[in-house]
Order: structure tokens, then C-alpha cells, then sequence
């Protein structure tokens, strides 16, 4: 078994050992339990940041889970990395966790992600995924083919590592936005601001996820398919509870709640950041539209 067969069985071994749950790990890592399964079941790679931060919240070290040879123990003194050491760039999942931890679902601070994956981001919107090549990214990147292929197994995990970090913040901006909410129309007006948020603010992200989703790998399509659906049920939810309430007259509710997601995700499409509307001035604008949409009384 190489190092990286090893990975995720040493993941999840040292998780069970500190006697933390897969979601209370996934909380930790402001990622989903889905995606923490993924990575625990070999079905998605495991970036230098991700890596690090996951070590960090079992109280190893990245060379420990890697099984390294000349590495201690999580209470020794660790051996020098070499194999994954980066700069120390402050991680997106440690960017997500700060805002997250302070409830602030509204503010979007910088991403510091791993030059590679940032490389691949501009190279999947300047060119599509199949428009890019390895090659083509590591150059984007500053960095060796080999380098490269250090970190990343190949293109298609660089593209699901994308949309892991877009519908990993989705997940926890939403469902912060429902429950700030103190009713069914306020919770639906609240969640079409998260989204059209996060689809202005992270739009390279947001445009890679509608368009790319057809480069996925039926496994990868299928698993981040299931949590794109898990945002919108939890919106389809909150538009039923204001139709209970009396507060939305809509008699098509699951037709005006897909019409409202899509209305998002196609912001990617023409918003610029320089452009007369600021993403809060678009996200309070599109929440009316949306309440319009479904009747509000």
C-alpha cells in the first residue's frame, strides 16, 4: 500500500481514536460530513491545506498520517515534513471556519487556497475543464509537471476539490442565513440572499459549479450532486413552512423554488464585481424577486 492507498485509513483510524464522529470532525473542518466521508472512503483527494488541517484538528501531523518514516506520534516532537510542506498560507477551510465561528454569513474574506488549486480555478473559467491540461496548469501555477502531480492525482481531482470547497461554504452560509430568520418568509428572503452572496462574491467558484458539472466522473457527479439537491430541499422546506404559515400564495412551490436557485446560479454568468451593483445591493434585489415569485401576501 503507497502512502497516499494509506491516507484515508490512517484519517479515519486517527479520528476514531480521539473519539470524534465523522460530522463533529466534518464541524471542525467547516466542510460536510459527505465530503469528510469521501475523503475517509478514498473517493476524493486530500489538498496540502486540507491535509494540514485535518491533522491539526486530530492532533497529529500531516507526516504522521502520511506514515512517514522518522515521524513521532501526535504527543512526540514531529519530524520535518518534506513531503507536503507548503507556505503558510492561512487554508480555505481555516478561512471558512474563522467566518463561520463568528456567524458572519454575509462576510466573505479572501480564500488562501494552495497555488495549484487557485491555478486550476482561473484555468477552468478562462478555458473550461477540458480546455486545460495539467501542463497548462502548472505553468499557470509556477510550478513542475512532476510538482504538481505531487500534490493533485490529475485534473479531475483539482475539479472536485473545487467544488468540494464551493459546496462546503454553501452548506454552512445557508443554513446560518435560515436561522437568523424568525419565520417562514423571512427564512426563504434570507436564504436567496445567501445564494446570491455566495454566487457574486466567490463568482469563479460559483460559475466553475454551473458549468462544470458535466466533467465530473459519474461518482464524484453523483455524491456532489446529492449535496447541491440537500440546499435546495432545505429551501424547498422553507418556502412550505411560509406557505403553512399563510405568508406565500404560491401553488407551485417546488417549480418557483428551482426557478429561484437557478435565478443564482446563473449570476456568475454576467455579474462583475466593478459593475453598478454592489452583491449586496443584487441579493437584496433578487430576494424580493424571489418573494414576488412565490406570492407573498
Amino acid at each position: 500500500m503507497t502512502k497516499t492507498e494509506h491516507l484515508p485509513d490512517a484519517i479515519r483510524r486517527t479520528r476514531r481514536s480521539a473519539g470524534l464522529t465523522l460530522r463533529e470532525l466534518a464541524r471542525q473542518l467547516a466542510i460536510s460530513p459527505a465530503t469528510l466521508s469521501a475523503i475517509e472512503n478514498g473517493k476524493t483527494g486530500v489538498s496540502v491545506e486540507r491535509l494540514h488541517a485535518l491533522a491539526g484538528a486530530l492532533g497529529t501531523t500531516a507526516a504522521q498520517l502520511m506514515g512517514e518514516p522518522g515521524t513521532t506520534s501526535a504527543r512526540g516532537t514531529p519530524a520535518a515534513d518534506r513531503r507536503v510542506r507548503t507556505s503558510r498560507r492561512e487554508s480555505p477551510g481555516t478561512a471558512t471556519a474563522a467566518a463561520q465561528s463568528a456567524g458572519d454569513w454575509r462576510v466573505f474574506p479572501s480564500l488562501r487556497i494552495d497555488p495549484v488549486l487557485a491555478a486550476a480555478i482561473d484555468s477552468f473559467v478562462e478555458t473550461g475543464y477540458h480546455g486545460a491540461t495539467m501542463r497548462s496548469i502548472a505553468e499557470r501555477a509556477g510550478m513542475s509537471v512532476p510538482g504538481m502531480y505531487h500534490h493533485y492525482r490529475d485534473k479531475q481531482e483539482l475539479l472536485v476539490r473545487a467544488l468540494d470547497l464551493t459546496m462546503d461554504e454553501l452548506h454552512w452560509r445557508v443554513r446560518a442565513a435560515r436561522d437568523h430568520g424568525t419565520g417562514g418568509i423571512e427564512r426563504v428572503g434570507l436564504i436567496v440572499e445567501a445564494l446570491a452572496l455566495y454566487h457574486t462574491h466567490r463568482r469563479e467558484l460559483a460559475f466553475i459549479g454551473a458549468s462544470e458539472m458535466r466533467s465530473l466522473e459519474p461518482a464524484n457527479r453523483a455524491r456532489i450532486t446529492d449535496s447541491r439537491n440537500q440546499i435546495q430541499y432545505l429551501l424547498d422546506d422553507e418556502i412550505d413552512a411560509a406557505i403553512a404559515e399563510g405568508s406565500l400564495t404560491t401553488r407551485h412551490a417546488r417549480d418557483a423554488g428551482r426557478a429561484i436557485s437557478t435565478m443564482c446560479t446563473s449570476l456568475p454568468q454576467w455579474f462583475r464585481i466593478d459593475g453598478p451593483s454592489t452583491p449586496e445591493q443584487i441579493a437584496t434585489e433578487y430576494a424580493g424577486f424571489a418573494l414576488d415569485l412565490l406570492g407573498r401576501r
